[in-house]
């Protein structure tokens, strides 16, 4: 949900990957439903171990496992506190939905004014599709 929330919402400031500590083999339908009700579409994606992404390169560390992750990186680490909706009712899948896509907001909005504070004659990004000032 998180990687379906960021690409979404952040493609210009993130390049989001979702892996976990012991990945299902298939996305969970009711994940796939409830997020067609955002909107966001993440039939392509794919559960991947953690040995899958990080090795690339990442900046930041999202961890909702609940559990430590079991190597040292060299990344920040952020701990996210949120239920594991699998085997539970359409009700608590979307309130973890909404309580995710909360969460990837409010990280993508402190990433945008970090970077506007870092380069502050940075183009701006307009969320509201306004036409320019003339």
């Amino acid at each position: 949900m998180a990687e379906g929330f960021a690409k979404s919402y952040g493609a210009d400031v993130v390049d989001a990957k979702s892996a976990g500590l012991a990945p299902a083999t298939s996305i969970a339908p009711l994940t796939h439903q409830v997020m067609l009700e955002k909107n966001i579409d993440i039939g392509e994606s794919f559960p991947k171990g953690v040995g899958e992404v990080i090795p690339g390169g990442v900046d930041l560390i999202i961890n909702m496992s609940g559990h430590k992750l079991p190597a040292k990186t060299a990344a920040p680490v952020e701990d996210w506190e949120v239920r594991d909706p699998i085997g539970q009712s359409e009700t608590v899948y979307r309130d973890v939905r909404d309580e995710i896509e909360r969460r990837v907001m409010t990280l993508i909005l402190s990433i945008r004014q970090r970077n506007a504070v870092e380069d502050p004659g940075a183009a701006r990004v307009d969320t509201r599709r306004r036409r320019p000032r003339q």
